[in-house]
């Protein structure tokens, strides 16, 4: 596969690269938006150009590829006001204003949503980790279908959501992930569901979940932050909240997305899903921006949320059945005291020894037995 890149491998004053401008083909998407009640189109959304940190369009591949096909069977859904009137993003480092891909909307957030399953099943939201994509969990989505109605999604700031600038509309802080997240439920959820979320956004999530308990069924935690020293992130990780070098490396998709998938367990990714990994790095700076912005708000924050989470789920008032999925070959998140706390609160640990910190990954159709076996009676 060609691969004409627009990102810097070193640092540089930004300049316009030797790129060729393409026009963005445009897929027709529905949108669906809590603001008015109506469904309409976006019908450019884009598939194979971007602004990219050299803030110029370029051509990321050539024909047809499996990022295409990815983004075909999701929809964009409208949840979450833009709180900002500041007018159009600039790139935080020289602010120089970026192009249209790294623009927020003016009133509510796009996010990129992919679902499997009838309607009139019990719904299931697959969660993915960070950093990550709605895609991470390709293999889950179809072996549940045929029984549940599933939904994965992307967090702002990955995938084909929206990736605001900071302090454009959403600055990436805890807090404003679990008040987005509400948003994005309301656009799905009837009475119950169950709720499977990996890896670092699992306190975000249960900080929702411990405001929501009447409307959950079930609560499957894939490899949390549980312990306090999984409250510290990996360098791989906090190497992109570091000044200067943050930005820099956040811009290297590369390191936002290969290094960061395949150094924390034993997953060896094929170059075709390689490139739905790179592909938001590839097409708009935006992209590492919101990287960046979501790694100093995680170093910054997630002991506190790590701490309220293990308080909520060892209080008495958490009602919700609740099971924890363990990656044994987990590189970032030690095993050292999991055990332990699933015992004393009285959750179920079921253990996967092939998989590593991203299970959907290595192990996805292990994984989605498992949440057969856990959402299969009513609750």
């Amino acid at each position: 596969m060609a691969l004409q890149s627009n990102i810097f491998s070193t640092w540089s004053i930004p300049r316009t690269l030797p790129i060729s401008r393409i026009a963005s083909k445009g897929l027709q998407v529905r949108t669906r938006s809590s603001m008015d009640g109506q469904e309409d189109y976006l019908i450019d959304a884009p598939v194979s150009a971007g602004d990219g940190f050299s803030f110029t369009g370029g051509k990321y591949s050539d024909g047809p590829s499996r990022s295409d096909e990815w983004f075909s069977q999701g929809k964009i859904i409208k949840a979450h006001p833009v709180y900002s009137n500041r007018g159009k993003a600039k790139d935080p480092i020289f602010g120089l204003k970026m192009g249209a891909e790294s623009q927020s909307p003016d009133d509510v957030f796009r996010w990129f949503c992919v679902e499997a399953g009838n309607a009139s099943n019990p719904l299931v939201f697959l969660i993915h980790g960070f950093p990550s994509q709605a895609y991470s969990f390709r293999r889950v989505l179809p072996l549940l279908s045929e029984d549940y109605h599933v939904i994965a999604f992307d967090w702002l700031g990955f995938g084909f959501s929206d990736k605001p600038q900071p302090k454009y509309g959403f600055d990436y802080t805890l807090d404003e992930y679990v008040s987005a997240f509400e948003s994005l439920v309301e656009e799905f959820a009837g009475d119950k569901f169950s709720l499977v979320v990996q890896g670092y956004f699992a306190p975000i999530v249960v900080k929702y979940a411990s405001n929501h308990q009447e409307k959950l069924r079930d609560l499957i935690l894939v490899n949390p932050p549980l312990t306090e020293k999984h409250a510290k992130l990996p360098s791989t990780l906090s190497i992109f909240s570091n000044f200067l070098l943050g930005e820099i490396f956040s811009q290297d998709p590369l390191r936002a997305s290969d290094k960061a998938l395949t150094s924390c367990g034993p997953y060896m990714m094929k170059e075709e899903d390689a490139m739905v990994y790179r592909r938001p790095y590839l097409t708009s700076g935006s992209s590492g921006f919101a990287l960046n912005a979501i790694s100093r708000a995680m170093k910054k924050d997630l002991m506190t949320y790590v701490e309220a989470m293990k308080k909520t789920l060892n209080s008495e008032t958490w009602t919700i059945p609740t099971t924890i999925c363990w990656g044994m070959r987990d590189r970032w998140l030690s095993y050292d005291g999991v055990e332990d706390f699933c015992k004393i609160s009285n959750f179920k640990l079921v253990e996967l020894p092939m998989a590593g910190h991203h299970v959907q990954e290595d192990s996805g159709e292990e994984l989605a037995n498992i949440i057969s076996r856990v959402s299969s009676k009513e609750k």
